[in-house]
């Protein structure tokens, strides 16, 4: 939820963030960048003669953000949230196996019987 003036505005769809927002939003995490840069880069002039390695690493750290400020303002606009899906599947149930056929005895083999078997390969042998 948002406000705009004294209004709530309520955000029922999946629309994206307005462009104006999104253009202050990288404007704010590019100011934010810069200021730490800056900060970083007084420190390393403050520190170089009383801790050397801080000011280095610092130094380091304000020659390193402009690169990730640029990158991080000029990443794209954020992707549009997927609504849910209006429609689910019912869950799949398992497959049962196809049991015994009729007439045969239970605990009995499934398949051709063993006379059937005989006949086709005496067929076979014949053609």
């Amino acid at each position: 939820m948002r406000t705009h003036g004294s209004n709530e505005v309520f955000r029922i769809t999946g629309a994206r963030q307005g462009l104006a927002d999104d253009v202050r939003g990288r404007q704010r995490r590019y100011v934010i960048s810069m200021t730490v840069r800056t900060l970083a880069v007084i420190m390393a002039a403050v520190l170089w003669n009383v801790e050397r390695h801080v000011a280095v690493v610092a130094l380091a750290l304000g020659m390193l953000l402009p690169y990730v400020a640029v990158v991080i303002a000029n990443a794209g606009r954020e992707r549009a949230p997927s609504l849910p899906s209006t429609f689910t599947l019912p869950p799949s149930r398992p497959m049962i196996e196809p049991g015994p056929g009729p007439g045969s005895a239970p605990g009995a083999a499934s398949g051709p019987a063993p006379e059937a078997d005989e006949k086709l390969k005496k067929s076979s042998d014949q053609s």
